[in-house]
């Protein structure tokens, strides 16, 4: 994903705290960062593959908040 991309996925963060997490993700070993050289520099973000092990405890919380947010 682009930066971009995350933005609009993360609503309500300011870019400058959204670079900050994103680079703590990175040295966390969770999200890796690509920078793809051309005429204009592209950066993308990825989940590594243990960040990707992290998506059913992330689904396991989000499906609890649904059930308990409305009580």
């Amino acid at each position: 994903m682009r930066f971009a991309d995350v933005k609009e996925a993360v609503p309500g963060m300011s870019d400058r705290l959204l670079s900050t997490r994103l680079k703590e993700l990175e040295r966390a070993g969770l999200v890796n960062r690509e920078v793809h050289a051309g005429a204009r520099v592209r950066v993308t973000y990825g989940l590594t593959s243990k960040g990707d092990s992290l998506k059913p405890v992330m689904g396991a919380m989000r499906d609890w908040a649904r059930r308990w947010h409305a009580a």
